[in-house]
């Protein structure tokens, strides 16, 4: 699966459940659509919640490329 793909889902929060979809990117964050996780700013929050990225798990495991 090629990276500009990957959904990753926030983990904050107890029951945020955003997901975080390049192909929709975050009006909210103003990102652009076709903005991966990996090239988010390293400061990006959560719209739902307000958690970092750290705080999500990528969707597609095991084809994901999370940053570590």
């Amino acid at each position: 699966m090629s990276e500009d793909k990957d959904k990753f889902q926030c983990q904050g929060a107890g029951t945020c459940g955003y997901i975080y979809d390049p192909g929709r990117g975050d009006k909210k964050g103003k990102i652009p659509k076709g903005t991966t996780f990996e090239n988010l700013p390293e400061d990006w929050k959560c719209p739902g919640c307000g958690v970092g990225k750290d705080r999500f798990k990528c969707l597609e495991e095991p084809e994901c490329k999370e940053e570590k």
